[in-house]
């Protein structure tokens, strides 16, 4: 579990908004409690591999993958928030078809892809954001990383 404060409370000027980071396998995530344009509140998740030419795979990528090829990336909340949606990409999918495979796998361009999930607080100080995901380039893919949480601290 990784867990780095790097601010908590409600987003003001005086006070930044909740966030927290992790690093694993390639990919850096760095997640932040924001107030949404609706009211509500929405978690910000930026996936970014630390290579160049290094893809995340889809988030509509399908559990076991594509004959057996590649892990969805996956954004869940438990704890101090309850999802309120589904997540939604910043970044349009593209296909990658790794060096020596048959398969198109859907990924996202090659570098950050930002998440959006709206979500709503349950009175807990602390939230718990677990993330799966995997990075493939065109000859080799990194290690996945599977249900990795990272704690929020949200008061």
């Amino acid at each position: 579990m990784a867990t780095l404060l790097l601010g908590g409370g409600a987003a003001s000027p005086a006070r930044p908004a909740p966030g927290a980071r992790v690093t694993a396998n390639g990919v850096t995530v760095v997640v932040t409690l924001l107030p949404a344009a609706d009211g509500g509140r929405e978690l910000r998740a930026t996936f970014s591999p630390r290579r160049a030419g290094f893809h995340v795979y889809s988030i509509d990528l399908p559990d076991g993958g594509i004959d057996g090829l590649g892990i969805p990336t996956r954004l869940s909340v438990r704890g101090g928030l309850t999802a309120e949606g589904r997540p939604t990409a910043d970044r349009t999918v593209v296909g990658l078809r790794p060096a020596g495979l048959p398969t198109e796998l859907p990924v996202y361009p090659d570098g950050p892809v930002t998440f959006t999930l709206p979500v709503r607080p349950t009175g807990s100080d602390e939230a718990d954001v677990v993330v799966s995901y995997g990075a493939c380039g065109a000859s080799r893919c990194l290690m996945p990383v599977t249900d990795e949480v990272i704690r929020l601290r949200l008061g």
